[in-house]
């Protein structure tokens, strides 16, 4: 994939603060994908596709920490979904959230892929190649990977082994990252503004399905000229915001109605996590039997749920002697919340739908 990038300072090669690391293209030649699991990847697209086009009934759940720190813990919890998601397959497709990159209002740790160590180096060359081999490592179980795309140039180390992606509430205004949808070859959720506004992420979806003229680097890292096909495989994503939730059915709703009158694929996928949960990570369980139950009365253009989980429940700060399985960024949901609330939202699925 080739995506459009920003312009960086004038600066010469002795220069300390630009330190070059290997291009995409290396890195996904050190780090590649087999066929099998190349094959299995485009299949895993096409059945989030088919959701949203409203092809295939299951419930589309997005599950998992809310950002990746600890590799070890992330392919334990990957086992842990896997099996799960082999019993409950038939009426949801899990897809285990992969997140390498930290969205900050401010300041803070980034993400893997900027500062693996968590130390303040970052060390980015290490951290995409540990995010490329965490990542490789997750599909290669067989699970649907999920994350969400800050940087364009980040994703181009990544694109070929997601299933789907997030726009974040903060980027979804953003043209770069409207141009960097367009070129994407997966589904890609668009998030509502944190204002709570609907037509950021309207507008980023119509944006998105045209093509662009932009300027960018391809996988080599050479500057290019490119021309995207654009994405018709975008969908919103309510998380609430401006202090509100908009999971309820009344919400619900009225987006679906601003986004048939935009001529967009009028499929939502609920956050259940983030304003919608009023930063409470508990009540993540509630929202989610919530939208299941929307599902239930009759609407079937809900795709779907987020959901914030790890092994150990809550969040803890930065330390030398980190809980393992336990978010350092925001809280989760842990391990057997989460197993309950799956098996749970199935067997309500398979009653109703036999």
């Amino acid at each position: 994939m080739t995506t459009p990038t920003l312009t960086s300072r004038s600066a010469s090669s002795n220069d300390p603060a630009v330190r070059p690391i290997a291009t995409p293209a290396m890195l996904k030649a050190r780090l590649a994908l087999s066929d099998d699991v190349r094959i299995r990847i485009e299949q895993q697209r096409q059945q989030i596709r088919n959701i949203l086009n409203g092809e295939d009934s299951r419930l589309l759940v997005i599950t998992g920490p809310c950002s990746i720190h600890d590799e070890a813990a992330a392919l334990d919890y990957g086992q842990r979904l896997m099996a799960l998601n082999e019993q409950l397959g038939d009426r949801l497709l899990i897809v285990i959230r992969a997140y390498v990159e930290k969205p900050r209002t401010h300041i803070g740790w980034k993400g893997l892929a900027y500062d693996p160590e968590r130390d303040g180096s970052g060390d980015m060359q290490a951290g995409l190649e540990r995010s490329r081999k965490v990542m490789l490592a997750l599909a290669e179980m067989g699970l649907p990977l999920a994350t969400e795309a800050l940087n364009p140039l980040v994703m181009m180390y990544l694109d070929d082994l997601i299933s789907w992606t997030a726009i974040g509430a903060r980027t979804t205004e953003s043209q770069i990252h409207r141009e960097m949808v367009s070129h994407l070859g997966m589904p890609t959720g668009l998030k509502n503004g944190t204002d709570g506004s609907m037509m950021t992420a309207i507008n980023a979806m119509v944006a998105a399905r045209h093509s662009h003229h932009t300027l960018g680097v391809d996988c080599h890292g050479q500057m290019a000229m490119l021309t995207t096909p654009g994405n018709p495989d975008t969908h919103i994503v309510l998380r609430g915001g401006n202090g509100m939730t908009n999971y309820d059915a009344a919400s619900v709703a009225a987006a679906q109605q601003q986004l048939q009158e935009a001529d967009c694929n009028v499929g939502v996928l609920v956050d259940c996590s983030h304003a919608n949960a009023c930063k409470q990570h508990r009540r993540q369980t509630a929202i989610a039997l919530d939208v299941v139950g929307q599902r239930l009365a009759g609407n079937d253009r809900i795709l779907g749920v987020m959901l914030e989980s790890f092994i150990n429940e809550g969040n803890q700060k930065m330390s030398a002697n980190l809980v393992y399985g336990q978010s350092i960024t925001d809280p989760c949901l842990g391990w057997d919340q989460t197993e309950a609330l799956l098996r749970e939202m199935h067997q309500q699925l398979a009653e109703i739908r036999p």
